[in-house]
């Protein structure tokens, strides 16, 4: 069984929310950070609390390495102890990682990011260097059920400098063809040469979900791709612009970090009074739930909608 098939499962029974671990230092509460002898340890403590408190309401778990190789070594052990702490409860990750390079590389990430101190359930890969540089990681699909999520049509405000660009004499059916439309194609071919018995491919793509008015044509285009959608909360998206990239109720898992991970510091204490001088792990981890559940709650309403 690919792991896209185990999630396509789990985001039937939790929903779809994917709680992003981005987590910056100015993300945990001031007392924990005191209490502990490192960022990096707070942010391991923060960590666990976040995962033990969303993993019944979260579809799988996504971790930016980048939020860790900015504190060391000493980081990218807690980004290993993260990575087996959601793994250790049976619950999916996606390392964050966006490699992309020429074959003999990637075959060299792909074993660090699927084997070893760093294993995940999945990673994020960049394309641009074309398909050698994505083929190595396919290997470890048939092997270990390992899945990956390309990108594709991103959610940041550079998406257009590249991913937007047309290819001339080159349509789609119902309008020009894009760049991110070739990346596309490419991964449905890749798709139904890997395809799981929810009947998407072994790997998906990443698309956001940004309000442009054009994200059901995308899912109706490129229905074999489970999609990873960023995007929503803090960048802008909202229920009812990812709930147009899934499809019959599944078919993709929404990221959220800054709202999950930040949801304390607009949260009041039982008294009313501020939480920035006072909260604990304890405090922002039910926050976090909350959070997480609100989200889950929203993009179920805008599916219903969506039926209606």
């Amino acid at each position: 069984m690919y792991n896209m098939d185990r999630l396509f499962g789990e985001v039937a029974e939790r929903g779809h929310v994917c709680v992003g671990l981005d987590t910056a230092v100015d993300y945990i509460p001031e007392r924990e950070r005191r209490r502990a002898v490192s960022d990096a340890q707070a942010a391991l403590i923060f960590n666990r609390a976040i995962i033990d408190a969303t993993a019944d309401t979260a579809a799988c778990f996504k971790v930016q390495i980048a939020c860790y190789e900015e504190m060391g070594l000493a980081g990218l052990e807690t980004y290993a102890e993260t990575l087996r702490y959601i793994r250790g409860k049976g619950r999916l990750v996606i390392a964050d990682i966006k490699r992309g390079d020429i074959a003999d590389t990637a075959l060299r990430y792909a074993k660090a990011h699927f084997d070893g101190d760093f294993e995940a359930d999945f990673v994020t890969l960049s394309p641009y260097m074309g398909m050698d540089s994505i083929e190595p990681w396919l290997s470890w699909a048939d092997s270990k059920g390992k899945g990956a999520f390309v990108l594709m049509r991103t959610s940041n405000r550079g998406m257009r400098d590249f991913e937007y660009l047309e290819l001339n004499g080159k349509e789609t059916g119902d309008r020009t063809r894009r760049v991110y439309d070739a990346v596309g194609e490419k991964l449905s071919a890749l798709a139904a040469a890997k395809k799981g018995k929810s009947g998407y491919g072994a790997f998906g793509a990443v698309v956001g979900c940004t309000g442009r008015g054009e994200d059901a044509a995308v899912r109706k285009r490129y229905g074999s791709l489970f999609f990873l959608i960023p995007g929503y909360g803090a960048q802008g998206g909202g229920a009812g612009d990812a709930a147009a990239l899934l499809k019959d109720g599944n078919g993709g898992i929404v990221n959220a970090s800054r709202s999950i991970l930040k949801a304390w510091t607009g949260t009041l204490s039982p008294d009313g009074a501020s939480n920035a001088k006072d909260a604990d792990n304890a405090f922002a981890a039910e926050a976090a739930r909350r959070a997480a559940v609100n989200m889950r709650d929203d993009i179920r309403a805008a599916l219903a909608g969506l039926k209606g």
